[in-house]
């Protein structure tokens, strides 16, 4: 009896010292952000919808019969009249999941999707932690737990689809444009000429290009690229999709002049513009006039102005110093202006409700001074905000709208109301249930105008965005 409670003496004091190391403030930590992805679960199964890799069949599918040796754009899925409708360099990239079986491929896109979405929000969040002494990881793990419930990325995962991987290539030139900017001044030291390349970011343009060669709505990007007249990194992207297409028509020349000459323009393959996943503009309108199509030229009317004002309010929030809210704006417009936006490609509200979030942080934090000096010393003479003295209560209120949005936001495309109201032309009008079933069936493409318009950025969020701007200023005078 004494052998065996000293046997468990020692291996509970083994247990304990390699413990010892481990805070309970990280327990509870990891603890939480298990919570979290649990109730993201739930919440994907209560209001998601059935999946099953329904897109990844129908490009393993097609991978297998290009594999085989039949036309790749002859394909058709088994069941359906869907074939394969992406350029053939997004073929070339898909070509290994021929060898796996069709649910192994579609699981290696979700957890590549997920790890994708997980280094994305890092680099998003990572000035944000910082700034507010919080951790890293925890911030990281709890937003990708909460984002994977939202409609958008929950429907990129269950289809099998490849919006996040895409997303993960923009985002990349945030970072990369982020690296550039402080080279010179806060660049780091790195031995190795690819580390050093690395950090430089040179590079920067290359993930917009490779999207674009894969889907063409990024080309936006482009244009932005030029407007904010960032003329190298705009040069590099397109320099990389026409490098990437040319290379691709070397290589399998007669998907290419397929695809160019006759696929890219059969929009019907696509599906119907009033059906209630796209939530673009063209949607919209479309449902509004109780059509299968979209009234023409009032969609390209309204089109130009959302891209005009999109643009606009881009290139001011990079002057201000908010690329990540110029970035967002950029593929909100594009997510708008579509002629097809389903409901899996609006992953750009992630990156919305993070800028939300932390413009109501800004906010509350900025009016903290304000109000203990106010609490300190009746004799306040300090500058009045708004013509008014500020109140003790008024950090409690600012930042508030913000904060609703981003909560409104979230929780919008979370519960995603569109699904109980769908309807499909001609058996059913979009009139069906009313009013408020048209609005209903209609309010992701709602959002995303009102995030168009209204979208606020943050002055100075990125501030290694001007040091391009003080590179020329003393020394001294930079200090003081």
């Amino acid at each position: 009896m004494p052998t065996i409670v000293g046997s468990g003496l020692d291996r509970l004091a083994t247990v304990r010292r390699a413990t010892r190391g481990i805070e309970r403030r990280t327990v509870v930590r990891i603890g939480i952000v298990t919570a979290v992805a649990y109730a993201a679960w739930l919440a994907i199964g209560l209001f998601g919808r059935p999946y099953n890799f329904f897109d990844m069949k129908i490009y393993h599918g097609a991978v297998v019969w290009w594999a085989s040796g039949h036309d790749l754009y002859d394909f058709i899925a088994p069941t359906t009249t869907l074939g394969f409708t992406y350029p053939p360099f997004a073929a070339l990239a898909m070509l290994p999941m021929a060898y796996l079986p069709v649910a192994a491929a579609g699981w290696v896109n979700a957890v590549g999707s997920i790890a994708a979405l997980a280094v994305v929000l890092a680099a998003l969040l990572r000035p944000i932690v910082d700034r507010l002494g919080w951790s890293l990881w925890f911030a990281v793990g709890i937003a990708t737990a909460m984002s994977v419930a939202l409609e958008p990325v929950r429907e990129t995962l269950g289809y099998g689809q490849v919006n996040l991987l895409l997303f993960a290539l923009v985002m990349a030139d945030l970072v990369g444009l982020r690296w550039r900017s402080r080279r010179g001044t806060h660049g780091r030291r790195t031995d190795g000429a690819l580390l050093r390349f690395l950090y430089s970011g040179s590079w920067a343009g290359v993930g917009i290009g490779l999207a674009t060669a894969v889907k063409l709505t990024p080309a936006l990007f482009v244009v932005y690229l030029l407007v904010t007249r960032q003329w190298r990194v705009a040069a590099t992207a397109v320099g990389t999709t026409i490098g990437v297409t040319l290379g691709t028509f070397a290589l399998v020349g007669p998907e290419s002049r397929a695809y160019f000459a006759g696929v890219l323009w059969q929009t019907e393959r696509v599906g119907a513009a009033d059906m209630t996943p796209n939530q673009s503009l063209a949607g919209l309108l479309a449902r509004l006039y109780d059509s299968i199509e979209t009234p023409g030229l009032l969609w390209l009317s309204f089109s130009v102005l959302i891209l005009a004002l999109g643009l606009s309010r881009a290139t001011t929030a990079r002057a201000e110093g908010d690329e990540l809210t110029a970035f967002t704006l950029v593929g909100l417009t594009a997510n708008v202006i579509s002629p097809i936006s389903w409901t899996h490609h609006l992953v750009w509200v992630v990156p919305a409700v993070i800028v939300l979030a932390d413009a109501a942080i800004r906010r509350h934090e900025a009016s903290r001074g304000l109000a203990l000096r106010a609490a300190q010393s009746s004799a306040y003479k300090g500058p009045p905000v708004n013509g008014l003295r500020p109140p003790l209560w008024y950090p409690t209120l600012t930042g508030l709208r913000h904060a609703v949005a981003a909560a409104g936001l979230y929780l919008l495309f979370l519960v995603s109301p569109i699904w109980p109201y769908e309807h499909q032309l001609p058996e059913v009008s979009h009139y069906q249930d009313g009013l408020f079933g048209a609005l209903m069936e209609n309010s992701l493409a709602l959002a995303l105008i009102v995030l168009v318009a209204a979208l606020p950025w943050r002055p100075g969020a990125e501030p290694a965005f001007y040091t391009l701007r003080t590179a020329r200023v003393p020394a001294g005078a930079a200090r003081r």
